[in-house]
């Protein structure tokens, strides 16, 4: 079983400390280098697709989350208050908070919409000790976050805008979904009491899965306090479900910001993740491909492999040329085991470039595959195209 607690430790992408706390990981240089590319892939797939990136602090007032509603709906799962200077401040348990503040910062018209903002940032859950495991349950999360904002004619065109980003990740990432899952209202005080807000989401949803011929299970008691939503649902390597990416439909935090357009009447906020948590896909990921990462996503996309130290000089020649052709390539010298020993050390990078005499000679390095197939002298441009292929 591809356990990504094992395998993540072993192949060096992240550890934990009893000191920084349990549900706290932290990246080490190869995991780093793997979420790093992730980023730069969604920011870039947002970019393309129309939204504008912001940053916004990981900490609010406590007034702030009473007014979006998470204090009276969510507060058992979020950090107690800090005191500071006479006001409390909490860690944030959301992004939408403060995205709805962003929009709020400067007068909007009908001509502005939809607006797309996306934001990669940390918010922060108080779990429960029992229910933490590796990156699937942390306390403090790097969410790949976005809302739209728009008029309400428009939220079902942003709902299936949003489920193509979505599916474009998945695809290219190697994610197959479990299932989707629309997340409905349940009983309690944990959701807000208004029928008729949680029926006009509802009824955009359901038509947006309608259109797409898409599958889907209702689950009453899943959705957010604030509205359903749709769920993409993964599955781990011992067959546990969770949530990866999601699309909700929001009337009632716009209401509670008191959001306006001038033209018009009040927006529709689109909450949307492309990707989750980073912690989460990362553990999904290092269980999907066993650490044998495609070549854009390897932490190490190039090793170079002299035959003897007599071609050393070349071989460190090589890993500066090609670091600088933007591939992230390491050198396996030849004091370091026979050639046969540092291939199979290297057996999950992409790209092993191995110098002899004769590609010290033409300048060259032969290229062998992950897979044991030759491809020979391949230009270091090459090289870089391929594991730079994304889109």
């Amino acid at each position: 079983m591809n356990d990504h607690r094992r395998l993540g430790r072993e192949l060096g992408l992240f550890d934990a400390d009893p000191l920084i706390g349990s549900g706290l990981p932290f990246w080490l240089p190869a995991g780093a280098a793997v979420r790093k590319a992730i980023e730069d892939y969604v920011h870039e797939l947002e970019r393309r697709h129309g939204y504008q990136h912001v940053n916004s602090p990981v900490l609010g007032k406590r007034e702030l989350y009473e007014k979006s509603g998470h204090w009276a709906h969510y507060a058992e799962d979020m950090f107690p208050p800090m005191a500071v200077g006479g006001e409390e401040f909490v860690l944030r348990p959301s992004l939408c908070p403060h995205h709805a503040l962003i929009y709020r910062s400067r007068q909007r018209s009908h001509r502005d919409l939809p607006l797309r903002i996306a934001e990669l940032g940390g918010m922060y859950r108080a779990e429960l000790s029992g229910v933490l495991g590796g990156l699937s349950r942390v306390r403090a999360i790097q969410l790949n976050d976005g809302h739209t904002f728009c008029a309400p004619e428009q939220a079902a065109a942003e709902v299936s805008a949003a489920l193509d980003l979505i599916e474009a990740a998945h695809a290219q990432l190697g994610i197959r979904a479990a299932r989707y899952r629309l997340s409905l209202r349940g009983e309690g005080a944990k959701f807000v009491d208004d029928p008729g807000m949680w029926q006009r989401s509802e009824s955009v949803l359901r038509e947006v899965l309608r259109q797409r011929g898409r599958a889907f299970d209702a689950e009453p008691g899943e959705g957010a306090f604030y509205g359903p939503k749709i769920d993409v649902q993964i599955a781990d390597s011992a067959g546990r479900e969770s949530t990866l990416s999601t699309v909700q439909v929001d009337y009632y935090q716009p209401d509670r910001f008191d959001l306006g357009y001038a033209g018009g009447g009040r927006p529709v906020m689109v909450h949307r993740s492309v990707v989750g948590g980073l912690e989460r896909l990362m553990a999904h990921l290092i269980e999907v491909h066993a650490g044998a990462f495609p070549a854009w996503l390897a932490p190490v996309q190039a090793v170079v492999l002299p035959l003897s130290d007599a071609e050393l000089p070349a071989a460190e020649d090589l890993v500066r040329r090609s670091v600088a052709a933007g591939l992230r390539t390491e050198l396996a010298p030849a004091d370091r085991g026979t050639l046969g020993a540092r291939i199979r050390a290297h057996r999950l990078v992409p790209y092993q470039l191995v110098v002899g005499p004769r590609e010290v000679a033409s300048g060259q390095a032969s290229v062998r595959l992950r897979d044991g197939s030759q491809a020979g002298p391949v230009p270091l441009a090459e090289l870089a195209d391929r594991s730079r292929s994304r889109f």
